[in-house]
């Protein structure tokens, strides 16, 4: 399986006492398709350069039914594809929409050193050049990219996924996120915890939000109705000047209450307790995990609340 290697926290410098308050550290993970851009990469492919439309939704149904795995049905998708991977991108850039606002909170990101991270079922080469494009070579550097890869024959006759994991997802977006964890430093040098923020916009995203503190859902898509079926605490957004605005927020009252010190007001004891095994175990097992849940309060909750992890359990 492909390793992470890149950081998810910025270090603090080491500052005399008195000299200034501690500032928590938070870390963005994100989904691509639906989230940062309004379209889906690959169904722009295979609708132009594969199956086509009618077939690919044949082939969603089968997902959604469960009658076939998502890495099976992916890998006729992808498989469909005859096309160069230069040609396919000149579509790809005519038709994709990029969030209004995604550039000014990427800057934002950058300039109060936020580590913004994806987290994709896609392809990388495919994610990585539709960033280049659209945020330029320098700002896509500071984004990191934990999709799947891929090989791609020059003539374009032949696309297969290099899946991250042996498994029916292919890439189970919750065990990177767990794996990024482990790898990076799970506290900080002055004991403080950081926030660990997730967006997204569909079902599928559900395993990832649940390592989260908190969880933005997009205003009007599928992740925002499961999360009001189920009770789910999330905060929706239409764009990421929302997020960008709420961040601010919650990073103001975590400051006020806790100084930045200790755990994050918006405290999810699920997440964290993967940062406390993985710091004292190594990597813990999903099994592990999904045992330390602790049952579902039941209560209705749209504003995040430390229940988020009880809440969320109920989607593993």
């Amino acid at each position: 399986m492909p390793s992470i290697t890149l950081p998810t926290t910025v270090q603090k410098p080491s500052l005399p006492a008195g000299e200034e308050t501690p500032k928590r550290d938070i870390i963005i993970f994100s989904d691509f398709d639906g989230t940062i851009f309004m379209q889906d990469t690959g169904h722009i492919l295979f609708d132009h350069h594969g199956c086509g439309a009618a077939r690919r939704h044949e082939l969603d149904e089968e997902i959604k039914t469960g009658s076939r795995s998502f890495r099976a049905v992916s890998e006729d998708m992808w498989g469909s594809l005859n096309v160069r991977f230069e040609d396919g991108f000149k579509i790809m850039k005519k038709e994709l929409e990029i969030d209004p606002d995604f550039d000014e909170f990427h800057k934002y990101c950058i300039s109060n050193e936020i580590p913004f991270n994806v987290i994709s079922a896609g392809l990388k080469p495919i994610l990585r050049k539709v960033l280049d494009v659209f945020l330029g070579e320098k700002q896509s550097s500071y984004i990191d990219i934990v999709a799947n890869d891929a090989e791609i024959s020059h003539d374009g006759s032949e696309w297969k996924p290099i899946w991250r994991h042996d498994n029916e997802l292919g890439h189970d977006k919750a065990a990177s996120i767990q794996e990024y964890k482990a790898i990076a430093s799970s506290e900080s040098e002055d004991g403080s915890i950081p926030l660990i923020v997730f967006v997204g916009d569909g079902v599928s995203d559900l395993p990832a939000a649940r390592e989260a503190d908190v969880l933005f859902a997009r205003r009007g898509l599928r992740l925002e109705e499961y999360c009001l079926e189920n009770d789910i605490p999330y905060i929706p957004f239409d764009t990421f000047a929302d997020i960008q605005k709420d961040l601010v927020r919650l990073t103001k009252e975590d400051q006020e209450t806790t100084h930045g010190t200790g755990k994050p007001i918006q405290y999810n004891p699920r997440a964290n307790f993967w940062r406390r095994a993985s710091s004292k175990r190594g990597v813990p097992t999903l099994a592990s995990i999904q045992a330390s849940a602790a049952p579902p309060t039941g209560k209705p909750l749209i504003h995040i609340e430390p229940s988020f992890a009880q809440q969320a359990a109920l989607i593993s």
